[in-house]
């Protein structure tokens, strides 16, 4: 018998939960954006200008010339023990580096807290809008999402408490982004980062803070951590993505020593453990203070092109009735069509005026904003910037009038 006459039905059973996994819409966004010619403001891609490759350079040939065969050995599912103390230190709060996990990016950190803490039909919270790629983590252990109110300054902490719940119906824990948020950009205040930490604690909610863009800023730093003002309330994510490089796949989860048992375990079962090489790399990079030398120069172009993005926006969208914000840091910004457009409907014609973005309706929970988008302004060039959004510009004058 050949293979070809063996019986053609399917033999696969799904789980139940690989019916809540979908595509990220950003991923199927940057196939468009591979076209040639296309200016794309969709991707979330640090620039790879600010990929510190000499650096890299010789970090690789010392951690081979010192230590080549551990560091190309199986090794703790913890992590490599200098570079959780390095990320120990660097934090504005007292951590001991056995709180620190390192994680295969940031993205398996939101994976494990999905293992850990939501069982099916259990409740979790969600600004509005929120991180797409928290809520694909999310959904194959099949939870109720719920958005609660947000505004410029983050999170409405009275919505939050009618939201969060008492008893054995209290939401698992609200999932937030304090710095320079994607999609949005904005950033919490301390007012309403301490009021949110206070009224948590009151009610019995967890946090959990993710801050891949939090050393981002333009000008001054953001405030103080949510995890920093209450770290047994807390879980803390961080990234290396948006810093060093992406490519690494590193990242790390702080979390309280009643939790990281579990997240340990939930750890070991996925990868065993985050690449031994890239992480001995890291920490060599980052041994005598790399991180204070490079991410200001990061700091200056993002803040360049962003500066470049909303100077464009103001000259190419007079009397169109389009709205965006202005951050103080990150890679993205926000933008809002006029009434009755549809930013799902305009991306194809604005692609075929060779500029990408990303409708906004994929960042929520529920009750999606058909007329929002976001927009990052760090790959692009200035030049490449002008020319996109004076062709988002002529995309959207069109979708006004039609014909």
């Amino acid at each position: 018998m050949k293979p070809n006459d063996l019986p053609m039905a399917n033999p696969w059973t799904l789980a139940r939960r690989a019916e809540r996994m979908n595509p990220s819409v950003i991923r199927e966004i940057l196939k468009v954006t591979e076209k040639p010619g296309i200016i794309s403001f969709a991707g979330g891609l640090p620039s790879p200008k600010t990929f510190p490759v000499d650096a890299f350079a010789a970090a690789c040939a010392q951690v081979l010339g010192t230590d080549g065969r551990a560091a190309l050995q199986y090794a703790a599912s913890e992590g490599y023990a200098p570079l959780r103390e390095l990320i120990a230190a660097q934090l504005p709060w007292d951590v001991d580096p056995a709180q620190v996990l390192i994680t295969t990016g940031s993205q398996q950190g939101l994976d494990l807290v999905a293992k850990v803490l939501i069982d099916a039909g259990s409740r979790v919270l969600v600004e509005t809008p929120t991180y797409l790629g928290a809520l694909q983590a999310f959904a194959p252990m099949e939870p109720e999402v719920e958005s609660v109110a947000s505004d410029a300054e983050g999170v409405d902490v009275d919505d939050l408490e009618r939201k969060a719940g008492r008893g054995a119906e209290r939401a698992r824990f609200l999932y937030v982004l304090p710095n320079f948020q994607n999609p949005t950009g904005r950033s919490m205040s301390e007012a309403r980062r301490q009021a949110l930490v206070e009224r948590a604690a009151a009610i019995g909610l967890p946090l959990v803070e993710d801050n891949p863009y939090g050393d981002l800023w333009f000008d001054q730093p953001p405030p103080l951590p949510l995890t920093a003002r209450n770290p047994e309330g807390c879980i803390y994510l961080g990234s290396f993505s948006k810093v060093l490089a992406p490519g690494l796949r590193l990242g790390y989860v702080v979390a309280p020593k009643a939790i990281m048992p579990k997240l340990l375990q939930a750890k070991q079962a996925a990868d065993l453990h985050s690449p031994s090489f890239n992480q001995r790399m890291v920490a060599e990079v980052l041994k005598d203070g790399f991180l204070e030398r490079h991410v200001p120069t990061i700091r200056a172009l993002y803040k360049r092109q962003c500066a470049a993005m909303l100077d464009a926006l103001k000259t190419e969208m007079a009397g169109l009735n389009v709205q965006w914000n202005s951050p103080d840091g990150g890679m993205f910004l926000w933008v809002r069509l006029p009434e009755g457009m549809n930013a799902v409907e305009l991306l194809p014609k604005a692609v075929d005026k060779g500029v990408a973005f990303v409708p906004g309706a994929a960042f929520y929970a529920s009750e999606p904003d058909p007329r929002a988008l976001r927009l990052s302004f760090v790959t692009a060039s200035v030049e490449q910037i002008h020319i996109g959004v004076a062709a988002l510009a002529q995309a959207i004058r069109e979708q006004q009038q039609p014909g």
